[in-house]
């Protein structure tokens, strides 16, 4: 490799793929009922068992990677003479972003030969992983870091992000829904549809009636963002919280209604930090549009 390409844990891609791709990571951490546990992309527990234990009403908490362990992290490729590009989850999301620039900051000084560079993603799950299969095709075509570096910081915004959950109680625990609206939700079916914006913050859009309705309205929002529209000819990735049946409804109707796809539709898990959130019921669809302006 001419570089290192590297991201965190919550881009939700399986260990498999990040080997494949030669791509490194650093992981996040989660408790689950006061144990503490890596963010190690269900090596340590899988997905089903966690997802599992939030049904059965297990208390989630996830921490992001500090200065000190980036620093550490980053250096152990420093040393060994590599230059380093890594990306980082949505700042509107965490503040792990701040952290690796500060772990940068003090390595630039100590590493002045090398080139260190700190990208906040503005995304998150597989938004993060699509971003990074991406840089990993630019690295690829033999790419400097500096111009990956650069399509990076120029074209994050382009990468869009929808998702709708069918179970509302852990975004009203999370504090992103209140407790009124979410009974209310729950009763009435509701599955609201979420996205990203351009600060890298999750924003509810719209309240949609019945899962079935949701399915049909996110891949509507493709045709309608999506570049080229029905000629979209990217690739997109699908990542679910143990609802495998609704990520597939998804994907079988964006293979239908886009028949210029780059392959199939990537299917993933949403991972056990990203996923302490949303809790399990939840789909989010990625691919690339026009630079996301609100």
């Amino acid at each position: 490799m001419s570089f290192i390409l590297s991201c965190c844990s919550t881009a939700d891609m399986p260990a498999e793929y990040y080997e494949k791709r030669d791509i490194k990571y650093v992981c996040f951490h989660f408790e689950l009922d006061g144990k503490d546990y890596i963010d190690d992309l269900g090596k340590t527990m899988s997905m089903k068992e966690f997802y599992d234990a939030m049904r059965n009403g297990a208390m989630t908490k996830t921490s992001q990677v500090n200065a000190e362990e980036y620093e550490a992290y980053f250096e152990s490729f420093l040393e060994e003479g590599h230059d380093l590009l890594h990306l980082c989850l949505s700042s509107g999301i965490s503040g792990t972003a701040n952290s690796a620039m500060i772990a940068q900051r003090e390595l630039q000084e100590k590493y002045p030969e090398r080139k260190i560079y700190v990208v906040d993603s503005y995304a998150a799950s597989a938004g993060f992983g699509l971003l990074m299969d991406k840089l990993a095709d630019m690295r690829d075509e033999g790419k400097t870091i500096d111009e990956v570096y650069a399509w990076a910081m120029d074209n994050r915004l382009k990468l869009h992000h929808w998702f709708f959950t069918s179970d509302l109680t852990f975004f009203v625990r999370g504090g992103r829904v209140s407790k009124v609206s979410g009974f209310v939700g729950n009763v009435l079916n509701i599955c609201p549809l979420l996205n990203v914006d351009f600060e890298g913050k999750l924003i509810p859009r719209y309240k949609i009636r019945t899962k079935r309705k949701a399915i049909q309205a996110i891949v509507d929002k493709m045709e309608e963002t999506a570049i080229d529209g029905l000629d979209y000819s990217g690739k997109c990735f699908i990542s679910n919280s143990d609802c495998m049946e609704d990520a597939q409804a998804v994907a079988d109707l964006i293979e239908e209604r886009f028949p210029k796809l780059n392959g199939k539709v990537y299917i993933t898990s949403i991972g056990t930090t990203i996923g302490s959130h949303t809790g399990p019921g939840t789909v989010a669809l990625f691919y690339w549009g026009q630079t996301r302006v609100d």
